[in-house]
């Protein structure tokens, strides 16, 4: 069975290392918001807990939190870890986004995405 979303081994590997480094930290929230130049917004942060609608996906041990309204952006989602001389950051490839930011936190969508 596919996942909704997917992860990479760097992703899984630096979500375990922030859990296991920061007390009562327990997984990654990806989320969507509106604003940003694009229209919406990623949000990409580290959480104690996942509330209680989330959507709970765990790759080798690495927990991803997602709320449902954001689920219907993140559908088919790729989420990696890259770390080049100048940062280190998560990148996230949307199949959903028909446009991207040149930062790559912001996107637009095309048509309305389907709740189903």
């Amino acid at each position: 069975m596919d996942s909704i979303i997917e992860l990479t081994t760097n992703a899984s590997k630096r979500i375990c290392e922030v859990v296991s480094q920061q007390p009562g930290v327990a997984g990654l929230r990806l989320g969507v918001q509106g604003g940003g130049c694009s229209g919406f917004s990623y949000v990409i942060k580290f959480d104690s807990a996942a509330r209680p609608n989330d959507h709970v996906f765990e790759f080798d041990g690495a927990k991803v939190f997602i709320d449902p309204k954001s689920l219907v952006y993140l559908k088919g989602l790729k989420l990696d870890y890259k770390t080049d001389l100048i940062q280190q950051a998560f990148v996230l490839d949307n199949p959903n986004a028909s446009q991207s930011c040149g930062c790559g936190l912001s996107f637009s969508v095309e048509e309305p995405v389907s709740k189903s």
